[in-house]
């Protein structure tokens, strides 16, 4: 009897798929704990272990913290350089002294530049520092080729590299303008107004996008040459070229075309025109022009205007919604560069080769 009994339970569990049985078990029992659930979170689980190792390895740089605490400096002392001296100049303009935590940003005592200022010049070599070695220092050391021989996507990488740096880029920025408010805050007892802290926030989300144009570009050197000295060069080469020797450059064409005293109103505003269109293709200029709207209300236009359009104008300030209409192109200019480099970046990673030499 016992026999029978014994051939009847080793037939079924015969019958029964055990592999496929076990896996169903393992799933609910991780679904129930609320860990990993759904195969999306499966999938997901290696690009979230893959974005905090890059952060981490960011946060734990010489190089990253170095320059963090360059940047901070440099704004902390513009900051209380301009409580200490200028805060009379600062209360008493006539022009915005409806918006003092903006004054904040872009005024100064001129013993240093004002804020936006280190933010416009610093950034890029700080967007340079996160991705320069993003892809071929790890290609040098061997570490890709072992962390590709694992069941990931390829595409995981990249896109991780990517997000940690914006994610360590926003944090800074962030604590940096809180900073800033929080000392406007003690210096003149008063909060801020909800348009000036709007306005404050949305300068913080466009400076990050300014210092992501750098941190993309500085990637997709590193995706292009093997050597990380050459990504570095390339990326500070391009940013020296916008800053200093495009200048010079538009300066040469724009002095060409120079009108002179008894020149057409026509002939003037077309050299004023001239000289606009050929900074836009500065990503400095860019984000200087998307500053100068944003936390200084009183700008109402960015290009050169006929008299026609003066004419009939009140001097006020514009409200927020008006101000980003104005620079909605000069943002979606930078933006678009971005994603530029960032597409380039990307089918050159796609398509490379990633097994080591030798």
């Amino acid at each position: 009897m016992k026999n029978k009994i014994v051939k009847r339970a080793t037939s079924k569990l015969t019958a029964i798929k055990l592999p496929k049985w076990i896996s169903h078990i393992n799933s609910f029992s991780l679904f129930k704990n609320g860990n990993l659930g759904s195969d999306s979170s499966l999938a997901l689980s290696p690009f979230k272990a893959m974005v905090q190792k890059e952060i981490t390895d960011h946060i734990r740089n010489w190089r990253f913290i170095i320059l963090f605490a360059l940047i901070s400096l440099a704004c902390m002392g513009t900051l209380f350089a301009t409580l200490s001296d200028g805060m009379k100049v600062l209360v008493n303009d006539t022009t915005e002294n409806n918006f003092f935590f903006l004054n904040l940003f872009t005024k100064s005592d001129g013993t240093l530049p004002a804020y936006f200022v280190f933010v416009g010049f610093l950034g890029p070599l700080f967007g340079i520092s996160l991705g320069f070695d993003a892809i071929s220092s790890e290609q040098n050391r061997g570490t890709l080729s072992r962390v590709l021989a694992q069941p990931i996507p390829r595409d995981s990488i990249l896109n991780a590299k990517f997000l940690a740096g914006i994610i360590v880029i926003s944090v800074m920025f962030f604590a940096l303008s809180f900073l800033v408010l929080g000392a406007g805050l003690l210096a003149l007892g008063i909060p801020p107004t909800a348009e000036e802290f709007i306005r404050i926030m949305v300068y913080t989300v466009l400076s990050i996008v300014y210092v992501s144009f750098w941190l993309n570009l500085s990637i997709l050197f590193s995706v292009r040459f093997r050597q990380s000295a050459t990504s570095a060069l390339s990326g500070i080469a391009v940013w020296l070229f916008f800053t200093i020797f495009y200048p010079l450059i538009a300066n040469l064409i724009i002095k060409g075309y120079e009108p002179s005293k008894y020149a057409s109103p026509k002939a003037i505003y077309f050299y004023e025109k001239l000289k606009f269109y050929l900074v836009q293709i500065m990503p400095n200029e860019l984000f200087d022009e998307i500053t100068s709207a944003i936390l200084v209300p009183s700008v109402r236009s960015l290009g050169p205007l006929t008299t026609e359009q003066m004419q009939g104008a009140i001097p006020s300030s514009l409200p927020l919604g008006q101000s980003i209409l104005l620079v909605w192109p000069q943002f979606t200019g930078l933006l678009a560069l971005t994603l530029l480099c960032f597409l380039f970046s990307y089918l050159l990673f796609m398509k490379r080769e990633i097994r080591s030499r030798g």
